[in-house]
């Protein structure tokens, strides 16, 4: 699967060839696509590793329509969600097309295969392309909570140990490595409520089935706050968000191992050649330093962020050791 930039690959052609004492025009337009064959020669596929209609398919496809012109391709966006991202980049991981990429958090790579057999291996089978942005986790009081704030639920946690019913997206998710955080750190027994979906999960917050919520932060999440539906009452995330600049950081309550957020990027299948990685993280991080993309993703409380593939590979490999330390001492089991 050796795809080379076209561009580039003539550049280097003819100046060999200029070395050598041959002319550049010998290089007869056929035999230059054969050394280098342009990419993309077809439309590129970005396989989002969530249902459609969620903050991570809205990025994507954003990033989609920026990156079509430039790359002279379609780019089509393919929802392959289940197993918290595992299908959708076990689908990248498989693809031999050259033409596809992934977009997903890096909890496939960082947290799953801590917890269980993962299809593919994170190492070997995925190539990280470019860090696209963080999504804060939000930690929400439902309507069934009368905590006033974060240290006043852990009060009520440590009075009535398991009282406080905290809802996550999951077993072995993020919110449940944040909770069993919270709960070492504070020395606290509160009972983990694991969902399979969101809609379902924000249904029976909002009629007050649990008391707790820990959800990545966006523009309906937002808006039940500032409706008085949902009670912030922490953030993880580096910093307070700009839209509820009263909400603390976990860290800032205490909680540093469990300010914990997600984070976002492209993917591709090992296979993918360097050249092409590099092309894309350089059409990517002009994407993210467009004035009406960091619009969309701030109102989102999304962080745009960019940087190299090597960087993003390295707090991918972070993330990783600090999860499988999380994992060990809680001991949490995957499903």
């Amino acid at each position: 699967m050796a795809i080379e930039n076209t561009v580039d690959g003539g550049r280097r052609a003819a100046l060999a060839m200029a070395a050598c004492g041959v002319a550049a025009a010998a290089l007869a337009p056929g035999l230059v696509r054969a050394q280098a064959p342009a990419w993309p020669t077809r439309p590129v596929r970005i396989v989002v590793a969530y249902p459609a209609g969620g903050v991570s398919d809205v990025v994507a496809r954003l990033l989609a329509d920026k990156l079509a012109p430039v790359l002279g391709q379609p780019v089509v966006i393919e929802n392959k969600a289940g197993a918290s991202g595992s299908i959708g980049m076990d689908a990248v991981a498989k693809a031999t097309d050259g033409h596809t990429l992934g977009f997903a958090a890096i909890s496939p790579l960082a947290l799953n295969p801590h917890l269980g057999a993962s299809p593919f291996d994170p190492a070997k089978d995925i190539v990280p392309v470019a860090t696209v942005m963080y999504s804060p986790v939000l930690l929400l009081g439902t309507p069934a909570s009368s905590a006033r704030d974060f240290r006043d639920l852990l009060a009520q946690a440590k009075a009535k140990p398991g009282s406080i019913r905290w809802a996550t997206s999951g077993q072995a998710s993020l919110g449940h490595i944040m909770l069993e955080q919270v709960m070492h750190t504070a020395g606290v027994q509160m009972t983990h409520i694991p969902y399979k979906g969101g809609g379902q999960q924000m249904n029976d917050a909002l009629s007050g089935q649990f008391e707790i919520l820990s959800t990545n932060a966006g523009p309906a999440v937002l808006q039940h706050i500032k409706a008085g539906k949902l009670k912030a009452l922490a953030v993880g995330a580096p910093d307070r968000l700009d839209t509820l600049p009263d909400v603390p950081t976990l860290a800032e309550l205490g909680q540093g191992a469990a300010n914990l957020s997600s984070l976002f990027g492209v993917f591709a299948p090992a296979g993918m050649p360097a050249a092409v990685v590099a092309r894309l993280n350089a059409e990517i991080n002009k994407v993210l330093a467009l004035p009406e993309v960091r619009a969309k993703l701030d109102a989102s409380d999304n962080v745009p962020l960019g940087g190299t593939a090597a960087d993003f590979g390295k707090r991918i490999a972070a993330e990783s050791e600090a999860n499988l330390r999380i994992i060990r001492a809680a001991g949490i089991k995957g499903q």
